[in-house]
């Protein structure tokens, strides 16, 4: 007989359970558990490299296998005290609701073969479309992440600015925007002599008056100016560029305006945010991570434009082979406002998780991150030794060790080996960067079950671990 490649009912059940149980678990014991465990690549050569096993194996010992060789070697993002990069804190209702999408196997990339599902997808691009204040006339999608996202948008202000038509076409961009613009914007076909880097303010925000210089300069010299990508929160020190402002200038001078607010767009969901990012709605495009700040697993993030038929104008194509989606008038098909033809069901999680906890218990998770990274900042000030590099915004503050009498390269040097030794200490986990040419602590505060005493008690650490390496 030919393997069907099923389980009995009782089986299912078993291993269902069993996986439950271990996600219940996860959740539960999670401020417990060390925030990172990471091992060698031998020692995970040896654990898990073999053949593709000739017979099946019973369920329940894979997942042990999993529990002890795979989960235990990852650093957990969801942890409380996890502060490194920007973290995807999660939730166990969109986690249901992913294994919901996977167990019906949904086929998210037209109206054919998932109305239900492109139904919810539409309404929940519809609430973000909302939140973030873009007009009626706005649409979206979502895809993997923040770096799709921004492609995708960039894909679209290219047909739309340019017919497609790239020679000597400049973006504009701060220096401390994400590297995703620029892999972008590569694989759309730019040179790097087509980026134009433009160098922050004091605050870390896009400068006007050098992005209207450089844009004189580059008109003059005969150049095609199209496009300007502002920031809504950058991942340095959580910088929000002049939206308003750029917003002015990018339509009198008939620029594209995009705005990467991958982590930072998100923080609409509160009055703090809808304050920090006015001008969100006046931009062409903008991306928007929801497993960052809306806190849920990976991956999903999503792309709005301004006008939903840009997406259609930009990636429709139809083949042969696809002549039977072509459906009624209303009925819409991913698939042609994006790249992917194949995509799964992400706008289950985001869905299903505001219907459970609605907005405003996403309004209070949200300003919770606010208030942490405040308390991040009060704590390092109380602190000698210490400063404040960048003030509390967005979720995020940056810091940094500074004891008396020490080189600007040992300072760097130290800073770098706090993260090294948190990483070892398993508490927290922290990350660092580079601002103005000093490596800098950073601290992202996002997670709502973060408390004010796994913030106190990092810093804390942080400032014995300082003395330790001097000694």
């Amino acid at each position: 007989m030919p393997s069907t490649l099923n389980l009995s009912r009782e089986d299912m059940r078993a291993l269902g359970y069993r996986v439950i149980d271990m996600l219940v678990e996860h959740f539960e014991e999670l401020p417990e558990k060390p925030v990172t465990r990471k091992a060698n690549r031998p020692t995970l050569e040896t654990r898990l490299r073999e053949a593709i096993p000739e017979h099946g194996s019973n369920a329940l010992e894979v997942l042990d296998q999993l529990r002890q060789n795979v989960f235990s070697n990852i650093m957990h993002t969801d942890h409380p005290r996890f502060f490194a990069f920007v973290p995807s804190p999660s939730n166990f209702v969109s986690v249901m609701a992913d294994a919901l999408a996977s167990g019906f196997n949904v086929f998210a990339g037209t109206w054919l073969e998932a109305s239900g599902p492109t139904q919810i997808e539409l309404v929940t691009i519809d609430w973000l479309r909302q939140a973030c204040g873009l007009p009626d006339s706005a649409g979206g999608l979502f895809v993997s992440g923040g770096s799709m996202a921004n492609m995708t948008a960039l894909a679209v202000a290219r047909h739309v600015k340019l017919g497609n038509r790239i020679e000597g076409a400049v973006v504009y961009f701060s220096d401390q925007t994400h590297s995703s613009i620029e892999r972008g914007l590569r694989v759309l076909g730019f040179q790097d002599h087509q980026m134009r880097k433009i160098e922050s303010d004091d605050c870390f925000r896009l400068d006007i008056s050098a992005l209207e210089r450089a844009i004189e300069a580059d008109r003059a010299a005969g150049r095609v100016p199209f496009c300007v990508v502002a920031n809504a929160g950058t991942t340095n020190a959580g910088a929000i560029d002049p939206l308003l402002a750029l917003a002015d200038y990018c339509h009198q001078e008939e620029l594209w305006l995009h705005v990467d607010g991958a982590y930072g767009a998100a923080a609409v969901f509160c009055e703090r945010g809808q304050a920090l990012l006015d001008g969100l709605g006046r931009v062409d495009s903008l991306s928007l991570d929801p497993h960052k700040w809306l806190f849920q697993p990976y991956e999903i993030a999503c792309v709005l434009v301004r006008e939903e038929r840009w997406l259609k104008e930009t990636f429709h194509i139809l083949p042969e082979y696809l002549e039977d989606i072509e459906g009624k008038e209303g009925e819409v098909n991913f698939c042609d406002h994006g790249i992917q033809l194949t995509r799964g069901f992400r706008a289950l999680k985001l869905w299903m998780s505001l219907q459970v906890f609605g907005r405003s218990g996403f309004q209070e998770a949200v300003n919770q991150g606010f208030e942490m990274a405040e308390v991040a900042e009060t704590a390092v000030r109380e602190l000698s030794n210490w400063e404040v590099v960048t003030p509390a915004q967005m979720g995020i503050m940056t810091f940094r060790c500074i004891p008396k009498d020490l080189s600007p390269e040992k300072v760097n040097w130290l800073n770098r080996e706090l993260v090294e030794e948190m990483i070892a200490d398993g508490f927290a986990m922290i990350s660092s960067t580079v601002l103005r040419g000093q490596t800098v602590l950073r601290m992202c505060t996002i997670n709502p079950r973060t408390t004010e005493a796994d913030v106190r008690e990092t810093i804390n650490r942080l400032d014995d671990m300082s003395k330790g390496l001097l000694q």
